[in-house]
């Protein structure tokens, strides 16, 4: 069997007596779409973190095509280099995004700052171009643009560094309805048209549901269940992701009744299992 694109083993971070991530293990293959989701304080931002280099690990270890990603970079190459294996899109990308900058301006920078060699110029079409974006927009303020606007350019940023693994950190939650599918289909194109990997961290099972080969189910810093999201979503093992299931609103939903199952799931008799 080929190396796996990505692979963590044993992942664990505390913060104090809080254990936020919990003996946290999973693969994403070449091209693939893997899924973390759970609720607040469940660990899939800090796991997204210490995968992307923004936090450090207390045991275990991050592998990108079987090499390990060591906690620290030593010297601006390494740390450039560390940037184009794996980049983060956000969840507010107005936050993200320079305000004074235009995204012409955004985009140069940092295609110089990675390939000096190359002419920024053609790259810029082109990443516009891949993420929806016309010439018109290249000469805009981020505030001049709209949150599915921004959202495409902190894609475009992204990408232009032409990374392994985009992890996407809840990158569609601040958006309408309608454009988080604008977005959600647009990365799809963009896995069509690239080896890239994605790492989704949601709340959202619709993303997952819409976007994903595989899924992880947090909870407590731990993995609680795992496997194809198909599976997952159609036959849960875990009484927590039927909980999940259970909390999405729908004809005949009840919210004092998933409010009492989840009490119930929060008991000292309740004993998590986990699934593989």
């Amino acid at each position: 069997m080929s190396e796996p694109l990505l692979s963590v083993t044993g992942l664990s971070r505390a913060f104090g007596a809080v254990r936020a991530v919990d003996d946290v293990s999973f693969t994403l293959p070449e091209g693939g779409s893997l899924g973390i989701v759970g609720g607040s304080g469940s660990g899939k931002t800090t796991t997204a973190r210490i995968v992307v280099g923004l936090e450090r690990a207390d045991e275990g270890e991050v592998r990108l095509r079987g090499r390990v990603r060591p906690a620290r970079a030593r010297g601006r190459a390494e740390r450039l280099a560390r940037a184009r294996e794996v980049q983060m899109v956000f969840q507010d990308p107005y936050l993200s995004l320079d305000p004074r900058t235009t995204v012409d301006r955004m985009l140069r920078e940092t295609l110089r700052l990675h390939f000096p060699d190359r002419d920024p110029a053609p790259r810029v079409r082109e990443l516009l171009d891949q993420v929806g974006l016309g010439t018109r927009a290249a000469g805009a303020l981020p505030k001049a643009l709209s949150g599915g606007q921004r959202q495409r350019v902190a894609i475009a940023r992204a990408l232009a560094v032409e990374p392994a693994v985009l992890v996407l950190d809840e990158a569609v939650a601040a958006l309408d309805v309608s454009v988080q599918a604008q977005i959600l289909n647009l990365l799809a194109d963009i896995r069509e048209q690239t080896p890239v990997g994605y790492l989704f961290i949601t709340h959202d099972l619709g993303v997952v549901r819409c976007v994903t080969d595989e899924v992880l189910v947090m909870r407590h810093g731990r993995v609680v269940e795992a496997g194809a999201t198909a599976r997952v979503l159609a036959a849960p093992h875990h009484p927590y992701t039927r909980l999940l299931l259970d909390s999405v609103p729908r004809p005949g939903w009840n919210p004092a009744r998933i409010a009492a199952a989840r009490q119930e799931l929060s008991s000292p008799q309740a004993t998590p299992t986990q699934e593989a």
